[in-house]
């Protein structure tokens, strides 16, 4: 499902960075750029970021 309208990012774009160390909204905006416009989406964002950053979630592929 789509998380921020305004850049199409989905949850599983955010889900993956966030198994791959994203742990912050400013982290996720920069790398996607997630609530950098009309900023509706940024709850919702942080959410799916605390879950995917529970312990037991890794990283499938190393961050380049």
């Amino acid at each position: 499902m789509y998380v921020c309208l305004c850049r199409g990012v989905t949850d599983k774009q955010v889900r993956d960075c966030a198994q791959c160390g994203v742990r912050t909204l400013g982290e996720l905006k920069e790398c996607l750029g997630v609530a950098s416009q009309c900023g509706k989406c940024a709850h919702f964002a942080k959410e799916i970021l605390k879950e995917a950053a529970a312990p037991g979630n890794h990283c499938l592929q190393p961050a380049t």
